[in-house]
């Protein structure tokens, strides 16, 4: 295994360029850098760009991951250069995608259910609670977007992985995968989002493991609050996902895999606006509806780690939502936030740092 980072939260990483980020990731001791889609390697998928990155994180000993994108039609017009890419043909931009993929040996791409707004209350945060397309309508039309997709991807030996994102539930992407095939098809498992599913990350982790073949490492919060749950990013190690347990689930079936650090983005190039409150209503009827296949074992389950990890909470192992807020981002309100440069990179230490002892603590090897 090799410890590196999504460049998407690599702070400094638009400012830098993906070459000189390449660099970036080694002065921070990490192993590799999962873009999240070539068209943030190159806006044209240049070949020749394509190869000099390819070429220097070679020379410099990283791996270099990266994706295609939203593979929701109804996301579509929130992401306009996926159409971009194909003049006009969305399916078209994303096989030139699969196809430069591909050419630099990036055989492992990063696809999305949809997209997450903060700003927006609850539920109605993620695609998942549209009220003009029901999410069944969506999974369907996004396992006719792969579908479409697979005959690019099988001719060129590239798996489409499918992120445990915030609006989508394991059991729902291994129904993708089974509908579409394992043989063009994984899993980007990224640890914390299914918290916001009502799954626990460990369960979730046993269920996908198999396929997992990209990785979003993130750590979160997670406390009781008006309206169900809090959700809140955190380092690893401080907040409430078991990292041994699901270290120990990857390793043994993939020992290859490569885990990318997802931290909270900086406001290194803006000033970062106050964090809104991710509340997952849990609680909420109309939000149990939506989650069928959760089962009230699992529930349960669920309920039993946020306990444990209250109780942390509570003897001041880790900090309450406020404390954290305020210490790391300046008081709510404020324009200018105190979380930029320096701060994501202690975020990015101190992650790294305890996946590392867990690593090391297991015997599993990190290249």
């Amino acid at each position: 295994m090799r410890l590196g980072i999504d460049g998407l939260k690599l702070p400094e990483a638009k400012k830098r360029g993906p070459l000189a980020s390449l660099d970036h990731v080694t002065e921070l001791g990490l192993s590799g850098i999962f873009f999240s889609t070539l068209l943030e390697m190159s806006p044209t998928l240049d070949v020749g760009e394509l190869r000099e990155i390819r070429a220097k994180a070679d020379g410099l000993g990283l791996y270099l991951e990266s994706g295609l994108g939203k593979i929701n039609p109804y996301c579509s017009a929130e992401s306009p250069e996926l159409r971009d890419a194909g003049n006009g043909d969305i399916i078209a931009g994303l096989t030139r995608m699969i196809e430069a993929g591909a050419e630099i040996g990036c055989k492992e791409l990063w696809v999305s259910p949809g997209n997450f707004k903060a700003a927006y209350p609850g539920r109605l945060a993620v695609d998942r609670f549209r009220t003009d397309v029901t999410w069944d309508e969506q999974l369907l039309a996004m396992e006719k977007v792969l579908l479409k997709l697979a005959p690019a991807a099988r001719a060129n030996g590239v798996h489409m992985n499918i992120e445990t994102h915030d609006e989508i539930t394991s059991f729902e992407i291994l129904r993708l995968i089974e509908a579409v095939g394992e043989d063009c098809l994984g899993v980007v498992l990224d640890t914390a989002n299914m918290l916001q599913r009502g799954e626990h990350p460990v369960w979730a982790a046993k269920r996908l493991a198999p396929w997992v073949r990209q990785t979003h490492i993130k750590d979160a919060y997670i406390g009781r609050a008006p309206g169900g749950l809090d959700f809140q990013p955190r380092p690893c190690g401080t907040g409430i996902v078991d990292f041994s347990a699901v270290l120990s689930l990857l390793a043994r079936c993939n020992p290859q895999l490569n885990l990318s650090l997802e931290i909270a983005q900086s406001s290194a190039d803006k000033p970062r606006k106050a964090n809104p409150r991710q509340c997952i209503q849990i609680d909420d009827p109309v939000w149990r509806a939506g989650h069928p296949d959760l089962t009230p074992e699992e529930l349960e389950a669920y309920f039993a780690m946020l306990d444990i990890y209250q109780q942390r909470v509570v003897a001041g192992e880790v900090a309450d939502w406020e404390s954290f807020e305020s210490a790391n981002y300046g008081y709510p309100g404020y324009e200018q936030q105190a979380y930029g440069f320096s701060q994501a990179v202690g975020f990015i230490q101190q992650s790294a740092a305890h996946i590392r002892a867990l690593c090391a603590g297991q015997g599993i090897i990190l290249n």
